[in-house]
Order: C-alpha cells, then sequence, then structure tokens
C-alpha cells in the first residue's frame, strides 16, 4: 500500500490574472485520483481542506497520517466526507463497517483511528472519493444512501441544464463541523452546472467530476465574476474554487459531480449569484 500527498498554496485572484494554462492547471487542478492500491491526497491552504481517492483493489487501504497534519492519526482534528463513485466497497470505521455501493456516502467524525478502504470486487473496484476539513467536535459516523438523500430537481431542458442535486452530507442530515458535500447528476442532453454562477466568500469549494463518456471532456469556469478562466477535465479529475471563484462547468456530454465544501457556516443558500448576462 501506498499513501501519496502533495500540497497546495492558496493563491491571490490578482495573482491568477496572470497565469498562463500550465500554472492555472497546476495551481487549481487535481488530474490523478486513483491508482490501484493507493490512496492520493492533496492538502489545500483553502481552509486546509483535503481533496482525495482512494482505489483498493486487492488490498485494503489504510487511511494514514501525513506530514502536514502532525498528528498521530488522520482524524485526530479533522471530521472526513466519504462518497464512493465506483464498484461496490466497505469502509472500515475503528473495525465497524459500512457497506456503500455507487453514489452512496460515509461521514466520519473526528477522532476516529483506523479507516480501512476495502473493495468488494477487484474486477469492478470501488473507488472512494474523499473531503476532510478541520474539526474540533467529535460527531457520529453515518452513512447517508440515495434513499436518504435530500433531492431537488434544478435546472431546465431549453437551458441545457436540468439535473438532480443530491444532498448527502450536509446539516438538514448530518452534523458536522464545517463540512458539506453533495453529488449532482446532469441529465441527458444537458450539460450546464450552477448556472447562474455564484460566489460564497464565507466558504470554499472543491468539484470532482466523473461519470464523464470516455472521449468527452468539461470545461470548468473559474475566477472572479469579472475575470473568468477556464480549464478542461477529465474524467475522475477534481479542481480546486477558492472562495473568491464562481465555480461551474460545461460538459460535452452530460455527466455527474461532487462537490464539497468548508468554511465560515454551514448555510447551503450563502450565495452570491451572478447573473449570466454578468459574467465576464
Amino acid at each position: 500500500m501506498k499513501t501519496n500527498y502533495s500540497f497546495r498554496y492558496a493563491a491571490n485572484p490578482a495573482d491568477v490574472k496572470s497565469y498562463d494554462t500550465e500554472k492555472l492547471r497546476n495551481e487549481f487542478l487535481i488530474e490523478n485520483l486513483f491508482t490501484e492500491n493507493e490512496i492520493n491526497l492533496v492538502y489545500s491552504m483553502y481552509d486546509r481542506f483535503i481533496v482525495g481517492g482512494a482505489m483498493p483493489v486487492n488490498e485494503r487501504l489504510n487511511l494514514e497520517t501525513i506530514d502536514y497534519l502532525k498528528s498521530e492519526n488522520f482524524l485526530d482534528r479533522r471530521e472526513l466526507g466519504i462518497v464512493n463513485v465506483g464498484g461496490k466497497g466497505e469502509v472500515y470505521v475503528d473495525g465497524e463497517v459500512f457497506e456503500l455501493d455507487k453514489k452512496e456516502a460515509l461521514y466520519v467524525g473526528k477522532g476516529k483511528k483506523e479507516i480501512l478502504f476495502v473493495s468488494k470486487d477487484a474486477e469492478n473496484p470501488a473507488l472512494f472519493y474523499l473531503n476532510s476539513a478541520p474539526a474540533h467536535e467529535a460527531y457520529p459516523t453515518k452513512k447517508i444512501g440515495k434513499e436518504e438523500a435530500v433531492v431537488i430537481n434544478l435546472g431546465d431542458q431549453e437551458n441545457c441544464n436540468k439535473r438532480v442535486l443530491n444532498k448527502l452530507i450536509v446539516n438538514e442530515l448530518v452534523q458536522t463541523n464545517q463540512l458539506q458535500m453533495g453529488l449532482t447528476e446532469l441529465l441527458p442532453g444537458n450539460i450546464w452546472n450552477t448556472m447562474p454562477a455564484h460566489t460564497h466568500s464565507r466558504r470554499m469549494e472543491a468539484y470532482f467530476y466523473f461519470d464523464l463518456t470516455e472521449g468527452q471532456t468539461i470545461s470548468h469556469f473559474m475566477g472572479q465574476t469579472h475575470e473568468t478562466r477556464h480549464i478542461f477535465m477529465q474524467n475522475n479529475q477534481a479542481v480546486l474554487s477558492p472562495e473568491w471563484s464562481i465555480h461551474s462547468g460545461a460538459g460535452t456530454s452530460n455527466y455527474s459531480f461532487i462537490w464539497g465544501m468548508a468554511g465560515e457556516n454551514l448555510d447551503y443558500g450563502d450565495m452570491d449569484i451572478c447573473p449570466p448576462n454578468e459574467l465576464k
């Protein structure tokens, strides 16, 4: 087993104006989340948020601490959100087993010692997408299946943004310190997500795109509303979104994505909307 991890500094929007394509991708795009029998983590200085992926094939993967945490265990001062985007899998939390099918979530609270990831079928391995944020209180571990999700239908076919939003790890369902996660599914024939675009200066966000048809791409839009940028992304890739940045995308086919947030409050509706015709 191997754990890979890297570090990302936060960026000033005035500096981002000068970034070329390579620099923009290096600072915000997370390309390689899933490798066989490995855990990949990116520690970001945006609210000290961690984005990661675990792909157990024929081994149990242990969520080990990393140097940046300066703690004996990964969750000594953190909470963790997990969403499975692959085959059936299991997560062991201090010996307690939680089965996760595709698009099911698990919240793990501060203070848990041993987190193990397992696939039920090596031919169709689980892909565990991970988000983690600092925590001051220890809250109970809780699984959230798709049937427990808060489901909201958004958009319309005319504007190519008809989608189903599934709130998974949100304060309506799970007690957390600051972490929130959900999953949005674009219906066939629809390509736009999170439109009209918005920012929320009280929280940062990360987007993970998956279920994108092979050979297709997604253009993720970021930046200040008057100074936008774009990053072309592939299946099973994530992107960091600073608190000053919009986070919206359009694909060459429909897809699904997971949004994860951390910051000052747990109010999902705390957004500063920018009308589409005012974006620059």
